[in-house]
């Protein structure tokens, strides 16, 4: 028989004839028993040397795929033949039926089986948040196809200083070429947990040493491993509502029941806090995704409220650095006294996401078994990153960075308040007060739906992006987050001005 195998250019030929073959007897398209042709023939078919069809044939020989049979020829072996339907979706012919007969036996004669699958499958709580996100149900991401996107939670990387980067890069590899090769500590490398000590103390009024201070692949996993140590199945957690989703959904995965609070002009709601919560998580300085802080009277409540009812406030300082109107409110942290705040942060909105950094400030009867949980979850993080991001901060190149940054978001910001105030206001208000981050939410004023403006605005290249998904409870806010980390202040003009004339039309 002639195979259909595809050789392209001159490189790896065994290992892309090698990968064709073995795909084609996994998947069942070369049956058990089927015999394949000689490594001359397949040679010349293929125009390589027989030198590599013979490589390929020894290979998958040695690892059962094949059989010789002297004076037959070579075969696939019916070893597979035993196996079910291939997890690409492809069936063998002959499982297909087997599978169907004993369904309608085990069915017979009263068993558990109507068709349900055997073997790995995942719970239903994974399966349908895997349906939600096929289905398109989570957090929108930024659509690189259209002229505008107001998609949140981006930065601009184009104005990162990568060549001081690729330097702190180089110089962290040749501290590392110095060392042995061994695991390491799994809070984090002493040097960028010192960086980060000085960084909070500095911007953000948080007094911490430097062994105090975990550093993570980024905020989620501080909050997954906050969630490990302290929750229990069925144990409350309260959230803010409106709130952020991925927080939401590391406590419900753990089979922690999470309960929304809502959300007023000054934060959370804290007389509508239960009293069987053992954790309360808040986006104090900047709430997500509305954006007014809590007032101080608020936090100040919300520690007593913790205190009394022995609870542990987890404070997610996710876009801190950027404000744009009046003082810095002080992080919970800073107020905290009896170690009730676990003080969460992260480099994704002032660097880049890809960068995959965060850090938490933990209470100290919490910082042990965070650092064991790390180290059973994933060992430590990446030496070099992290090696590379202490010398960034120290060196200085991290607050020149934020200064930069600061001025041409802020350009950004008021390009948007002007349209918000101005031509797009008969449809669209800001949420006030909103001084601070890389988002803007805006209520739609006239009535209008949400998703119908968004699919509109999308047709004319605008992405925008509804507040529904934020909510867990009913009444929700009709609106949208504008984004505007991914887009420069002449984008923003030009696609608000066409979307105020489109809103004209609805």
């Amino acid at each position: 028989m002639e195979l259909h195998v595809t050789v392209s250019g001159r490189r790896d030929l065994a290992g892309q004839i090698y990968r064709q073959l073995r795909d084609s007897i996994v998947d069942g398209r070369l049956a058990g028993g089927t015999r394949l042709p000689s490594t001359r023939d397949l040679a010349r078919q293929l125009g390589v040397s027989r030198k590599t069809t013979l490589d390929v044939f020894e290979r998958l020989l040695a690892e059962g795929y094949l059989i010789s049979r002297r004076g037959s020829g070579t075969f696939v072996a019916d070893t597979l033949e035993r196996l079910p339907a291939r997890e690409r979706g492809h069936e063998i012919p002959q499982i297909r039926a087997a599978t169907a007969a004993a369904a309608e036996t085990t069915d017979a004669v009263g068993g558990a089986s109507s068709g349900a699958a055997h073997g790995a499958r995942a719970t239903p709580w994974w399966q349908a948040r895997a349906q939600a996100h096929a289905a398109g149900d989570t957090l929108p991401r930024l659509d690189a196809r259209l002229a505008c996107d107001f998609a949140g939670g981006v930065t601009d990387k184009a104005r990162f200083p990568f060549d001081i980067w690729r330097r702190c890069i180089n110089d962290a590899l040749r501290v590392q070429a110095r060392g042995y090769g061994m695991y390491r500590e799994p809070a984090g490398e002493e040097k960028l947990r010192l960086a980060v000590s000085r960084y909070l103390a500095f911007n953000r009024a948080v007094q911490a040493n430097w062994e105090d201070v975990i550093v993570t692949q980024g905020a989620q996993q501080a909050l997954d491993l906050l969630a490990r140590v302290t929750l229990e199945r069925g144990d409350v957690v309260a959230v803010e509502d409106p709130g952020y989703p991925p927080a939401r959904d590391i406590f419900a995965a753990l089979g922690a029941k999470v309960v929304p609070v809502p959300v007023d002009g000054e934060g959370l709601v804290i007389e509508r806090l239960p009293k069987a919560a053992r954790v309360v998580y808040v986006t104090p300085s900047h709430q997500f995704p509305l954006g007014m802080p809590m007032s101080l009277g608020r936090r100040v409540a919300l520690l007593e409220w913790a205190q009394t009812h022995g609870a542990l406030v987890i404070e997610d300082d996710y876009d801190c650095e950027y404000r744009f109107e009046g003082r810095s409110m002080e992080p919970l942290k800073s107020l905290d006294n009896a170690g009730l705040v676990a003080y969460v942060g992260t480099f994704s909105k002032t660097i880049f996401p890809e960068l995959r950094v965060g850090y938490m400030v933990p209470p100290a009867a919490l910082a042990a078994p965070l650092a064991r949980a790390r180290q059973i979850g994933d060992g430590h993080g990446c030496v070099l990153t992290q090696t590379a991001l202490a010398n960034f901060m120290l060196n200085g190149h991290f607050a020149r960075h934020l200064r930069r940054m600061h001025q041409s978001y802020s350009e950004r910001r008021d390009v948007l308040l002007a349209h918000l105030r101005g031509p797009l206001s008969p449809w669209l208000e800001a949420v006030t007060p909103n001084t601070a981050g890389l988002h803007l939410a805006a209520r739609l004023v006239a009535p209008l739906d949400a998703a119908k403006v968004a699919a509109a605005a999308r047709g004319a290249s605008i992405g925008l992006h509804p507040l529904a998904p934020f909510h867990l409870e009913a009444p929700v806010q009709s609106g949208f987050l504008f984004g505007y980390g991914a887009v420069d202040a002449g984008q923003i003009d030009a696609a608000l001005t066409s979307l105020a004339t489109l809103l004209h039309t609805l």
